[in-house]
């Protein structure tokens, strides 16, 4: 079979992307349909610039969700005659290798579209720990002010003090793994959001106690049995799980990733939440809800913090994006994932050394990463515009 030429490559393009466009599709039209409904979502439909970044966002979105149907060939497997090949180069087999092939002989556009899952499973989840150790830290310190603030406050300026970049190559280097300082610290962090939650439900519920003890204790047991088996691995410092009891397992380099943008992420947060707090606590309403006798936790999570969403929803997609920066970076310089790994960061390194000659592997997900970024960008600027509207 001959090579295909650019206007064949994009029709198959075209076709392999089909449940993405369908579900790009069904996402619009339902969002446009029930917009009025859908508070500030719905709003985002009434900013062009929202628009375009969230149909990236969820492009992307998509395509991690429909990888396995997406791709045309193993992200591991190594034909010899293709490495370096351009786009469109036929392989053996009478297949083609869409966006061609890199120095090992994989296949350029199955890799991307893999490796899309690795930055959509990890980025957004690690931002949202992130918020909930800020939350859980930011509520108190600008509430209380006080020692607690201080003392808080420099701890998250001693974090902020180093180089992010020098941070996560202390934390994911293989001599420090050894000592497990990642996973001691994954046992404090991984508890913010379980604490949150408790803290949630016990402000939310105080008056009905009954409610209140069961919804905490389940909390406590099914939150408790997620938390171990994240924390818990054999073979590690951190085995406080028996084995049969232990059913999420997280890879050691995912793990170690996780857990060092969670801790790179959780001061600044903090420092947003803190400087919010500050602000709204002196609010008519929050004074309202002292004089009845509220209390302090109930004000800080069901009076502040609603009123500092807006803030806080456009910082959280801004976030994403520096989040997928850092594990693109990561992934150059081969910190935390494997080196098999097809993570846009891992293949733009391994690509980069014969840019001049076959600049497709190293350009191709460098334009994902980029392209991703730019889409939280303007769903961020989108939402930030909207927020400003209520």
């Amino acid at each position: 079979m001959e090579d295909l030429s650019w206007g064949a490559i994009t029709l198959e393009l075209l076709r392999l992307f089909l449940p993405v466009w369908i579900a790009l599709i069904l996402t619009f039209v339902l969002s446009m349909r029930y917009r009025r409904k859908l508070g500030l979502y719905g709003k985002l439909f009434d900013s062009t610039i929202g628009m375009i970044g969230f149909a990236i966002v969820m492009f992307w979105v998509y395509t991690a969700l429909f990888a396995p149907m997406i791709v045309n060939h193993d992200v591991l497997s190594q034909i010899s005659p293709l490495k370096n090949k351009l786009p469109g180069s036929t392989a053996p087999d009478g297949s083609h290798y869409l966006f061609g092939g890199d120095h090992l002989g994989r296949d350029v556009f199955s890799r991307v579209v893999a490796g899309s899952r690795v930055v959509i499973s990890i980025a957004p989840l690690a931002t949202l720990f992130a918020f909930m150790v800020g939350i859980t830290l930011g509520l108190p310190a600008g509430y209380y002010g006080g020692k607690l603030d201080t003392v808080l406050s420099f701890i998250a300026n001693l974090v902020l003090a180093f180089p992010v970049i020098l941070l996560f190559y202390l934390l994911v280097t293989p001599e420090i793994a050894e000592t497990g300082l990642p996973q001691y610290i994954a046992v404090v962090l991984f508890l913010m959001p379980l604490l949150f939650l408790i803290l949630l439900i016990n402000s939310r519920y105080y008056v009905k106690p009954q409610l209140r003890n069961i919804v905490i204790g389940l909390i406590v047991v099914i939150g408790g049995w997620f938390y171990l088996s994240l924390v818990s691995e054999t073979e590690t410092r951190v085995n406080v799980l028996p084995q049969v009891l232990d059913l999420i397992h997280v890879p050691a380099n995912i793990l170690i990733v996780f857990v060092s943008v969670v801790f790179v992420n959780s001061p600044t947060v903090f420092r947003i939440i803190r400087g919010l707090v500050l602000d709204i606590k002196t609010r008519d309403y929050v004074s309202a809800a002292q004089t009845r006798g509220e209390r302090p936790w109930y004000i800080m999570l069901w009076e502040i913090l609603p009123n500092a969403r807006g803030p806080l929803i456009v910082d959280f997609c801004l976030r994403i994006g520096y989040t997928t920066i850092l594990l693109g970076t990561l992934g150059f310089f081969g910190l935390g994932l494997s080196p098999e790994s097809p993570d846009w960061g891992s293949t733009i390194n391994a690509g980069r050394k014969l840019l001049t000659i076959a600049p497709y592997p190293a350009l191709v997900p460098a334009l994902a990463l980029m392209s991703l970024v730019l889409g939280l960008n303007l769903l961020a600027d989108g939402l930030r515009e909207e927020s400003l509207k209520d």
